[in-house]
């Protein structure tokens, strides 16, 4: 089994418009899932939210840092490279 793998997620030019839309439809994603599931193991185990409610902060924060690239990418007539991978691991 071999333990480290990387995949590519997102490789290319975009388009202002299409980073926007690829860019916030990937964090939105990221936080609506952490929301859905804090909320069902709050109401099933009632876990701490503590943890987890800093992480969508430090998204929602991300997604404002983000917001703004493809305005200025389209004031300046250019357009975003977005390059994304995903590192994952076997650990015991």
């Amino acid at each position: 089994m071999k333990n480290d793998q990387v995949f590519k997620l997102i490789d290319g030019v975009f388009t202002p418009a299409e980073a926007g839309k690829v860019l916030t439809a990937l964090i939105n994603s990221k936080i609506n899932r952490r929301n859905l599931e804090d909320f069902s193991n709050h109401i099933r185990f009632n876990n701490n939210l503590s943890r987890s409610k800093k992480r969508v902060v430090e998204l929602t924060e991300t997604k404002e840092k983000i917001k703004n690239l493809p305005e200025v990418a389209e004031a300046n007539g250019v357009n975003l490279v977005v390059n994304s991978t995903i590192e994952i691991s076997f650990k015991k």
